[in-house]
């Protein structure tokens, strides 16, 4: 197999703190891995992958996203709706048309954006497993990351009790046991999870929302099941205000103590939104090593609120970056992911508040470690080569003094190419794996069925 080197980048940012986070050099790939950042001679039987007028990035990760949302973009009802208006109009109104096709489509046009983004790596917090469904939608969201080369974490969602939103009008979605769901997902694990640092196949357990989907007996028998069976634990917490007015009503505590008195605390843990946290909160996630999935575009759209990711950051937590569902986050696009991060916090904390390095460290290293993916997320010798070339040939980021921030600081994604292991899932800004035209016609085709099985 011949190696592949990727040659006359403007420079690397690679995901890693300190003096390391930022290095110019060609790259050889070999099966797979990086095996040198230095000038590279030409030698006879190299694969070359023109990087001129590029940055280099390592492959994102997107640490929380609703795949089969992506048909569900922009629903008029619910532009302007806070979260909990949101869940009736969109996920709880929409669940019950959501067929194999339906979801097929949602899955390619999510990790088809999140590719043309830089994204490599995705969870897919899945959480409709209805009862009426007539197909396998882990399946169908496996076969499709694999058609299209990117890895992905399935979070086994489900919830045993059924929510109240803010209206008794609404059709409840699906619920099972706990038997039921425990079920489920050890037969996940035995078909699909592959422990290895640089797997492409990962289940996690993901009830909804710890404090309501589930009992507090339930909620702990879920994280000693995941534990048993060596996968990791994820969910949604103190997303808006009424997570926190809700747990502190019901249990008398604060959201991530109580998670914490049932089990769901710990390095193999990750909560996707934490909007809404106080100091001790900030400092329980942070010594006991439990992740943060950011999601700073749709916290925004849903008007939920800003979380604290660089105090927890500062504090020795870890964050990483997510783009959430489409339904609450119209372009699930990780460059302005980013963009919006940087942005943000500086807005709110002053000018030095944050990098574009950190960014870039958070939807890479960070969300590897955090997903348990120590080979991949970051540009060095050993590791493997998911990487990402941002084309900076664009008006975009003409001007750029320096290039190396372009991924960040101008804003949404100019991929040009995008490497799994090595291997070009992205050439020259075209999906290898996806006929796009096909796809957004049918897409299309899926909006009007789905505009219609409402209105009916």
């Amino acid at each position: 197999m011949n190696d592949l080197v990727i040659r006359s980048a403007s420079g690397i940012l690679t995901g890693l703190k300190g003096p390391q986070e930022r290095r110019v050099g060609d790259i050889r790939i070999r099966a797979g891995r990086i095996v040198s950042i230095e000038h590279i001679p030409e030698q006879a039987g190299d694969t070359v992958l023109d990087a001129k007028g590029g940055v280099i990035t390592p492959g994102l990760i997107s640490t929380h996203h609703h795949l089969f949302q992506s048909m569900l973009k922009g629903i008029p009802t619910a532009i302007n709706a806070p979260l909990e208006k949101w869940l009736r109009l969109v996920p709880n109104t929409y669940w019950r048309y959501l067929d194999e096709d339906t979801l097929q489509t949602a899955a390619q046009v999510g990790m088809v954006e999140l590719l043309l983004s830089g994204c490599t790596t995705v969870v897919d917090h899945h959480y409709l497993f209805a009862h009426s469904y007539q197909y396998d939608p882990a399946a169908v969201l496996f076969e499709t990351a694999e058609k299209l080369g990117m890895r992905l974490v399935l979070a086994r969602g489900g919830t045993t009790r059924t929510r109240k939103c803010d209206t008794d009008e609404i059709v409840p979605a699906p619920t099972e046991t706990l038997d039921e769901m425990l079920k489920q997902v050890s037969d996940l694990v035995s078909r699909y999870h592959d422990p290895a640092p640089d797997s492409s196949r990962r289940i996690a357990i993901a009830p909804n929302t710890p404090t309501w989907g589930v009992t507090p007996d339930e909620l702990r028998a879920l994280a000693e099941g995941a534990r048993s069976m060596g996968i990791g634990l994820h969910t949604h917490l103190s997303e808006t205000e009424n997570y926190v007015k809700y747990c502190n009503e019901v249990y008398g505590m604060r959201p991530v103590q109580f998670v914490g008195e049932h089990g769901w605390l710990g390095p193999d843990v990750w909560f996707a939104h934490l909007v809404h946290l106080d100091a001790s909160e900030i400092a329980l996630l942070a010594q006991t090593q439990t992740g943060m999935a950011h999601c700073p575009q749709s916290n925004g759209r849903l008007g939920s609120g800003i979380a604290p990711a660089p105090a927890l950051e500062q504090a020795g937590g870890r964050v990483s970056l997510a783009v959430d569902g489409a339904a609450s986050n119209e372009a699930c696009d990780m460059g302005a992911e980013m963009h919006t991060a940087w942005l943000l916090h500086r807005f709110v904390h002053g000018a030095d508040a944050i990098r574009c390095e950190d960014v870039v460290r958070w939807s890479s290293h960070e969300g590897a470690r955090i997903l348990g993916l120590p080979d991949i997320g970051a540009v060095a010798e050993g590791m493997v080569a998911d990487l990402v070339v941002h084309d900076i040939n664009h008006p975009r980021h003409a001007g750029l003094a320096d290039p190396l921030i372009a991924p960040v600081a101008s804003g949404a994604a100019c991929v040009r190419h995008v490497l799994k292991a090595g291997k070009p899932v992205v050439y020259d800004g075209v999906v290898k794996g996806a006929d796009l035209p096909e796809l957004m016609q049918h897409s299309r085709h899926v909006v009007k069925r789905l505009a219609q099985a409402v209105s009916t």
